[in-house]
């Protein structure tokens, strides 16, 4: 009890406990030893008269008092009866009052005292107790007549118990009446210490100062709290706040009702009265959506009831819907934002902006859009010719107006109003209005009967452009569109209309690249009699691309095969494969070595790159690929050189296939590096595979694995080129192409024996006769008489000059192809020059006469000097000879 606060609740309730109950015991006490002394001092008289009477009228009594020694009769009689009936003293007294015994022998024959009138009344013949001061002290007495026989009074008997005798005797009940209450307050104060314990632990130790304070807290927090608070014991409510009775509709005095009688909801009072524990459960009251939560209250282990929260989640459940409606749309925009425009195609992007809005959106959705912007053009100003692109809905019978349908937006309509406004237009009930039926009035009764019953028309606009109007429709199923669903569409077709208008401008810059492109590229295949070609070309479907190929004629009927690449797509890179074919095809009219070709290329790509990176961010840099390859079909050799491209496949006649060891060269454009140029023999009939790496590569496939399946597809014999190329491409082609494709076949053919002349010359200018008359037979031979002359002059002044001015060896060489081509050889490398000689010079117009007699005329250099040529046009038409 030392724990116990003397200011808290418990501590004073135990004090006054004690208190009381230690005033209530000795008061017990007290009275208990009063009662106990008046029934002892009770006892005493009734003893005392008993013990009186009985010696007064015992036998022998009032004959001894009147016989002639009474004393002797009765004293010993006395002092017996005194000592068995425990009294203090028996006196025997005659009529005078003369004591005839006494406890002490010195009073006997004494007149007794006592208060007056007291002898007079035994006399009298009565019997009385008094109380009275005698001898002995404070003395209960009883006084008793003795009668003779004949009834009269000859004296009495007085018994007395002194008063201290009589509290003796209540005192030997007071250890009895103590014990009794010290074992009552130890039980009182056993008791009050549970009860305060107990107290104290529902109190907390809390005073009443602070008990009343929390009190009035708690009341007030209860009935101000914006939170209803039930608490119900099995079925019946015990207390409600006054949010709960506002919430609940709960009427005045309802404490202590049971629950089905308050007019609550069945779920409601099911819940309530369930016993379970439950954590934000819904329920209706009314128009009131109520959050209620159910906890069981037990103490000590005994389940005494059930508190109900209740909490108004109207307002927060509509807070609720909106933020849920306002998070679906920002989950609509942010997929749109990643469906929307993933390919450069005017009408897959429409497409998208339909998927992307059905169902979560609209029910249907249609779009269309200008002619021109689907032509990939700008709109005239006004023009509202509109092809429908898209119709896209949950369901695929929608009687709206179909794909493809041309149509003139007429005035008045919601799409009309959209695209002057530049804002989306709501018609919340098809039914009432009739605005959008001016487009068609005869589908509308259809489009109402389907059950499509809202619209909201949004024109499509990018950088201030009108591309078209994209039309959401809602059938049966869903709700009508609100104001809210403006901002969204608004948003979705916002964002398709941007990518729209990048497809579309994509799509004039793919057609001006491609244009471009294909114009830059060979239209055919120049005729020549050194090799059977074909050739395939696919552009990219991302983007124009810059690769090329070419088959540019050489002197001595020799072909070259060109295939390049340049990095990147688009514009730039087709001029700039443009500009690359020209150089090739100047450089190879110079008939430069592949090596020397690819060198000069080289040069011209790093030119180009450092005008660029003078003239902008540098940024763009060029960087190009190419392979250059020139067969004689004379000879039957091949000398090719690379820079940075794939090497060429040879499929020899057997069949079988060979990458040839072509030394590889650095990619054009990086400057001052060497290529290593290689030189062949092929077969006839065999065939030189020539490509770009969009052939061989895509995403799934690299380099290694495209060139093994490349020389698996090329096995075989009796391919035509162009079967090969058709082979190649069901084979190797991916699915959509990211870069250009150039394949290029050439099966070599040799050039027949019989249509070459050779012959060495002397170094002596008199053997030029001999060589003039060689060649006449040998023209003669191959029916070409009327082209003698001509021939002629060209090789007196070629083989001439080079007796005069080179080194042996010279050879003369007349090839019979598609024209007739003299060659002229020597061992020097002196370039000659042809001029203009005057009218007074001797000399000077050789060069000039062979110019003028020859269609073209030129000069090649190799290793042991050099070839001067000549070719003249044939009339004759069997000239394709190989």
């Amino acid at each position: 009890m030392d724990r116990l606060p003397r200011r808290s609740i418990a501590g004073q309730v135990f004090l006054l406990q004690v208190g009381t109950a230690v005033l209530l015991i000795v008061t017990a006490v007290v009275l208990l030893v009063f009662q106990a002394q008046r029934v002892s001092t009770d006892d005493a008289r009734n003893t005392a008269r008993g013990v009186a009477e009985s010696f007064a009228t015992a036998p022998g009594t009032a004959t001894a008092v009147t016989g002639p020694d009474p004393t002797a009769v009765l004293q010993p009689r006395a002092q017996a009866v005194a000592e068995s009936a425990d009294v203090d003293y028996v006196v025997v007294f005659d009529d005078e009052g003369i004591r005839l015994t006494h406890p002490d022998p010195a009073l006997i024959g004494k007149r007794i005292v006592g208060p007056s009138g007291v002898l007079e009344e035994v006399l009298d013949g009565r019997s009385f107790t008094r109380t009275f001061d005698s001898s002995v002290g404070p003395t209960v007495n009883a006084d008793a007549p003795v009668r003779a026989a004949d009834g009269r009074v000859v004296g009495g008997v007085a018994v007395g118990i002194t008063i201290t005798n009589v509290n003796e005797s209540a005192n030997r009940q007071m250890p009895a009446l103590l014990i009794a209450g010290a074992t009552s307050l130890a039980l009182a104060l056993g008791a009050g210490a549970l009860v305060s314990r107990r107290l104290r632990r529902q109190t907390h130790g809390l005073g009443p100062v602070e008990i009343t304070r929390m009190y009035e807290h708690h009341d007030a927090v209860l009935h101000t709290i914006r939170e209803g608070v039930l608490i119900v014991d099995g079925d019946r409510l015990v207390l409600a706040n006054d949010e709960a009775r506002r919430l609940l509709g709960l009427p005045e005095g309802c404490e202590g009702l049971p629950l089905d009688r308050l007019g609550l909801d069945p779920a409601i009072v099911e819940l309530l009265t369930s016993g379970d524990t439950r954590t934000d459960e819904m329920h209706t009251a009314g128009d009131r959506l109520l959050a209620i939560s159910l906890r069981r209250v037990d103490r000590e282990d005994v389940a005494t009831g059930s508190v109900a929260t209740l909490r108004d989640t109207t307002e927060l459940h509509r807070e609720r819907s909106r933020a849920e409606r306002a998070h679906k749309r920002l989950e609509l925009l942010y997929d749109a934002s990643a469906r929307i425009g993933t390919t450069l195609d005017v009408v897959r992007t429409a497409e998208e902006l339909a998927e992307a809005s059905t169902p979560r959106c609209a029910d249907f959705v249609t779009v269309e859009l200008l002619e021109a912007v689907r032509r990939g053009e700008e709109a005239a100003p006004g023009d509202l010719t509109m092809h429908r692109v898209v119709l896209h809905g949950v369901r695929d019978d929608a009687p709206l107006i179909p794909v493809g349908e041309a149509m003139t937006i007429r005035p008045g309509t919601p799409a009309t109003t959209g695209l002057a406004s530049g804002h989306a237009v709501l018609v919340a009930d098809l039914s009432a209005e009739t605005s959008w039926q001016l487009q068609d009035p005869d589908r509308a009764p259809r489009v109402l009967a389907y059950g499509i019953h809202s619209l909201v028309s949004v024109p499509l606009r990018a950088r201030g452009v009108a591309l078209g109007v994209a039309n959401f429709w809602r059938g049966a199923d869903s709700e009508p569109f609100t104001r809210e669903d403006l901002s969204i569409t608004e948003e979705l077709a916002s964002r398709a209309a941007v990518a729209i208008d990048n497809a579309r401008r994509y799509h004039r810059e793919h057609t001006v690249a491609v244009a471009l492109q294909r114009s830059l590229l060979p239209h055919g295949l120049p005729v020549q009699n050194a090799l059977d070609v074909a050739y395939r070309y696919l552009p990219a479907q991302a983007g124009v691309g810059g690769d090329w190929f070419d088959v540019i004629p050489l002197s001595g009927a020799r072909v070259a095969l060109v295939v390049g690449d340049v990095a990147g797509h688009g514009l730039h890179a087709a001029a700039t494969m443009g500009r690359l074919r020209t150089a090739v095809q100047n450089f190879a009219g110079l008939d430069m070595a592949p090596d020397e070709l690819l060198g000069h290329l080289d040069e011209l790509v790093t030119g180009l790159d450092r005008d660029r990176a003078e003239t902008s961010s540098g940024s763009d840099i060029i960087g190009a690929t190419c392979l250059y390859a020139v067969y004689d079909p004379v000879s039957g050799d091949c000398t090719m050189a690379r820079a940075g491209h794939p090497p060429p496949a040879v499929v020899l006649p057997d069949g079988s296939v060979d990458f040839p060891e072509l030394p590889p060269g650095p990619p054009l454009g990086l400057g001052g590096l060497p290529f290593t140029p290689a030189e062949f023999r092929l077969p006839e009939g065999s065939r030189l595979v020539l490509f770009t790496n969009g052939l061989v590569t895509d995403r799934g496939r690299d380099i290694e694995a495209g060139l093994d399946l490349l020389r698996r597809r090329l096995s075989g014999t009796d391919r035509t080129p162009d079967e090969t190329c058709a082979l190649l491409l069901d084979a190797l082609l991916p699915d959509r192409p990211d870069d250009d494709i150039v394949l290029l076949v050439a099966r070599t053919r040799a050039f027949p024996a019989d249509r070459v002349a050779e012959w060495h010359v002397p170094h002596d200018p008199a053997a030029v006769a001999g060589v003039r008359a060689d060649a006449t037979r040998r023209l003669t031979e191959w029916g070409l008489e009327e082209t003698a002359f001509t021939t002629e002059l060209i090789l007196s002044e070629l083989v001439t000059n080079a007796i005069r001015h080179a080194a042996e060896p010279v050879r003369v060489r007349l090839l019979l192809d598609r024209s007739l081509i003299c060659e002229v050889s020597d061992g020097s490398s002196t370039a000659p020059h042809l001029r203009m000689a005057a009218t007074t010079d001797e000399g000077g117009r050789g060069l000039f006469l062979v110019a003028q007699c020859a269609t073209r005329w030129g000069t090649r250099y190799h290793a042991q000097g050099k070839v001067i040529w000549t070719e003249q046009s044939l009339n004759t038409p069997d000239t394709d000879v190989l």
